[in-house]
């Protein structure tokens, strides 16, 4: 490939969705090298269901043991080893990357979950990333492995580490920037970093934001996130009819989205991008010639109603044990307490005599939360609920899209509607 005379460097990013068979590797390469007119960096995810797959695995190793682990994980391999095959590549490029996982598979058990957890499931995006970076090799020389766990940097919270960007650009610019200088496509790892000799992830779907890392340390021109989709939708088209493509969004309203739920982007995706006005681009992999969306910044768009729909949310009614006021001094507790036990708050609201607040259901660490609670409040909680959001919406949209079925929970500001509704009730969904 050579130098390139004028950088403009690219980001590229697939989810597991691109790479769920051999075929999706193929169009991969297709794409990279169609598509891109510059230096590249390809973030990739675990092939598709592989990190629940993996999930498995832990649960596996913790609950029932390393035997009952290895079986599991051996479905995950042999999955892995005919893609290879598929794609002419030597199956040892996948069991070598198994084989430490395995050696490793004893020791993992004695560590906390969240820990063993990291340590586990990072080797579905180092499997993926060695099959691609294979089958790019196969027609060239200009292709370079990386492994994210030594580059991305960050602190030893473990399933939603914090980036030391500081450190991080540090190792981008050390590290990555003079392959693309010299003309290489890089390929690494989305959803994982490290601290020490320890593996971390970023959150679950933490690819994208992965990919927004590489793209703000390397003053990146664009980043391109590859989709199932044809871009940004007002809705998911698995649960609507007659949703339509956004050719264009400002940051804000992307934020916005991503905030309330929309699954399209990850949330923390955004603000990288927008600190140096670096363009995201959401297009298809499927329909690689088709424009997609522009995400930049302002822009001047009267935008139609979108819907997000956040499932697996719960309300929590905490009171007081005396009947008293929820006072500023029991809010600053239960604020603290959810801080604590990591719980996304996505709605609330208070009375005189009770907070009400809609929540993100991680079963193991909201009951450990309502079990911290209830030692100072009354606690009742709603499982299984839904969060429907609706931006720029009108009453005619709230009909259309709730019909008749009970609200529970709503609030409404300017340009936003949120409702809480059981889970499977009130939306009208395709059949």
């Amino acid at each position: 490939m050579g130098k390139f005379s004028r950088l403009s460097y690219q980001v590229y990013k697939f989810g597991g969705s691109s790479v769920a068979d051999a075929s999706g590797f193929l169009n991969v390469k297709k794409i990279s090298q169609d598509q891109n007119s510059g230096p590249l960096l390809i973030v990739l995810s675990a092939l598709g269901k592989t990190t629940n797959d993996m999930e498995e695995v832990a649960d596996s190793l913790i609950s029932a043991g390393e035997a009952s682990a290895l079986e599991k994980l051996e479905v995950v391999e042999n999955k892995h080893i005919e893609i290879a095959n598929e794609l002419g590549i030597s199956e040892t490029v996948v069991s070598s990357v198994f084989e430490s996982l395995k050696d490793s598979l004893k020791t993992l058990g004695q560590y906390d979950y969240d820990k063993a957890y990291d340590q586990l499931v990072c080797f579905g995006e180092l499997c993926s990333t060695r099959i691609l970076f294979e089958l790019l090799s196969q027609n060239s020389d200009d292709v370079k492995w990386i492994d994210a766990r030594k580059i991305i940097m960050t602190n030893d919270i473990h399933r939603d580490a914090t980036v030391n960007w500081v450190v991080t650009r540090e190792n981008i610019l050390k590290h990555v920037k003079p392959l693309l200088d010299e003309g290489k496509i890089v390929v690494t790892q989305g959803f994982i970093g490290g601290y020490d000799d320890w593996t971390t992830t970023l959150g679950r779907e933490g690819s994208d934001y992965s990919a927004a890392i590489f793209a703000y340390c390397l003053d990146a021109s664009e980043l391109t996130i590859w989709k199932d989709v044809e871009g940004i939708l007002t809705g998911d088209p698995r649960a609507f009819e007659n949703v339509i493509k956004m050719d264009r969004l400002s940051y804000k309203e992307a934020i916005e989205m991503t905030y309330y739920g929309a699954k399209v982007i990850h949330p923390k995706t955004i603000k990288p991008l927008e600190n140096k006005g670096i363009i995201l681009h959401v297009r298809s992999f499927k329909s690689p010639d088709m424009h997609g969306t522009i995400i930049k910044h302002d822009v001047e768009v009267a935008y139609p109603p979108i819907v997000v729909i956040d499932r697996n949310q719960a309300l929590l009614h905490i009171s007081t044990q005396d009947f008293s006021f929820v006072a500023e001094h029991h809010m600053s507790l239960i604020f603290n307490l959810i801080s604590n036990y990591r719980i996304k708050i996505n709605m609330m609201r208070n009375t005189a005599i009770s907070f009400t607040v809609c929540v993100t259901d991680v079963k193991e660490r909201l009951d450990e939360l309502i079990q911290a609670l209830s030692r100072e409040f009354e606690v009742f909680i709603d499982r299984d609920m839904e969060l429907v959001t609706i931006r720029h919406y009108d009453n005619a949209d709230v009909k259309s899209i709730i019909g008749s079925r009970p609200i529970i929970f709503e609030e409404r500001i300017k340009d936003t509607l949120q409702m809480v509704v059981r889970a499977g009730e009130g939306l009208k969904r395709k059949d």
